[in-house]
């Protein structure tokens, strides 16, 4: 059977296409938008699988006329959507999360507090962008009448996931910092429990 040979990402592509059937190039700007806070996939792979779903007979292709040349226009088969439903329908499982981010917690005994942290203030920069991605996907979601209210509450998911990040930031920001600076206060005490360098604190 066709859906044999199929994979998560291999539902993900058939979704994209859905019932009003989508160009490469307009699942590559799908992707770019909403879709990229929860799919990671480069524009190559979304050209290989399109071509392998469509061998595969579950998805059709025909060219239409494009702005420069023509262009591929992929539309569900009776197989494909049969195939993308019968996997919607089953248990959705825990999201898989592979996040760059935590490894620098997981093996933060071997770096600097500030090392940390200098690494992972880098993610507000793609948050940012990510956040500007999600407005104009949301705009883009009334041209979808028959998507908007399910592709709405998808973006709910992906602005609290980014909400969550940049409180997670500042939480690991406070921490470290904070942990930090008792740390080098703490070491320049001597045995009395005074500053170093300053006469310990008479009683009374």
């Amino acid at each position: 059977m066709a859906t044999d040979n199929l994979k998560p990402w291999s539902y993900v592509v058939l979704a994209l296409v859905g019932e009003g059937g989508a160009g490469a190039h307009d699942l590559v700007d799908m992707m770019r938008r909403g879709g990229r806070l929860f799919y990671a996939a480069a524009p190559s792979q979304i050209y290989s699988e399109t071509k392998r779903l469509s061998g595969l007979g579950l998805l059709s292709a025909r060219k239409e006329p494009g702005r420069t040349r023509e262009r591929t226009v992929y539309q569900l088969t009776e197989a494909g959507r049969e195939a993308l439903v019968e996997w919607l329908a089953q248990p959705a499982p825990w999201p898989r999360i592979q996040s760059e981010a935590t490894l620098r917690l997981l093996a933060g005994d071997m770096l600097e507090d500030e090392t940390i942290v200098a690494s992972l203030s880098h993610l507000r920069k793609e948050i940012a962008e990510l956040c500007e991605a999600m407005d104009e996907a949301e705009r883009r979601a009334a041209k979808l009448p028959h998507r908007e209210r399910y592709l709405r509450l998808e973006y709910s998911l992906g602005r609290r996931i980014l909400r969550a990040h940049l409180e997670w930031l500042e939480e690991v920001e406070e921490t470290l910092l904070s942990d930090r600076g008792a740390s080098d206060d703490g070491a320049s005490r001597d045995a009395s429990g005074s500053p170093a360098g300053l006469p310990p604190a008479e009683d009374g």
